[in-house]
């Protein structure tokens, strides 16, 4: 069965370029004309969402805010012709995980959406031989590899597959600093055009929704990031 994306831009023209050229890569392809029209749409078929930014009405960053407040966790490639630092660095705190500037190739669309829809499927389980090759457990901190859950407090904490994914390699190498670049290369490895401070957004992001614990993601300052074990509180 193909994956399923949704195209949502207001400009029937784009709509009709990515369709073609998306349905000849094999996905199946629908599109929406607004974010109100897509958020009508919406189901757990998607694999992915291509989002303009600027539309009539509710714009993307909106639609994608709401999405992820709605704990959706449907990977979204913002497509805008707002390219500014800032403009990218909005896309990923609402929550988007990939970002295009228009005029885009579309060589470099496919490319981006292969690797997003890749990196979302769930990945193949293999037998755990122990309980700590299960689960990582700091204190008050459970990061279970079985449920693909975060706990704390035992309470559950929604992740993005990328976020956890971002937590999973610093608590793996607890006390041990990981720089960007070692970061992307694991979590992003196979998406192109990542930068670091895409990074930096996404440690931002999970260290909001690990709130009193957000201390134990530790920037050290021209180096990277590291998961602190020796402070963990009871």
């Amino acid at each position: 069965m193909s994956d399923k994306i949704l195209i949502v831009d207001d400009d029937r023209n784009i709509c009709e370029i990515l369709e073609f050229n998306l349905s000849n890569e094999g996905y199946h392809v629908e599109t929406a004309y607004s974010a109100e029209e897509a958020l009508k749409k919406i189901s757990p078929q998607y694999a992915l969402i291509l989002l303009d930014v600027m539309m009539g009405g509710m714009s993307g960053y909106k639609m994608a805010e709401k999405l992820r407040k709605e704990n959706n966790q449907i990977p979204i490639i913002f497509l805008t012709a707002k390219d500014t630092e800032n403009d990218m660095l909005t896309g990923f705190s609402v929550g988007g995980d990939d970002y295009i500037p228009k005029p885009f190739s579309i060589k470099e669309v496919i490319a981006r959406v292969k690797a997003i829809v890749k990196r979302a499927k769930p990945t193949e389980k293999k037998k755990e031989t122990t309980d700590d090759s299960k689960k990582i457990i700091f204190k008050n901190i459970v990061i279970d590899f079985e449920s693909k859950e975060l706990l704390i407090n035992g309470n559950q904490v929604v992740l993005t597959k990328t976020e956890f994914e971002l937590l999973t390699l610093l608590a793996r190498n607890p006390d041990k600093i990981l720089s960007r670049e070692d970061i992307i290369d694991v979590v992003w490895h196979t998406t192109p055009f990542i930068t670091e401070r895409t990074v930096d957004v996404h440690i931002t992001r999970l260290r909001k929704k690990m709130g009193e614990y957000a201390f134990v993601l530790v920037n050290r300052s021209g180096y990277g990031y590291k998961f602190i074990t020796d402070e963990i509180r009871l």
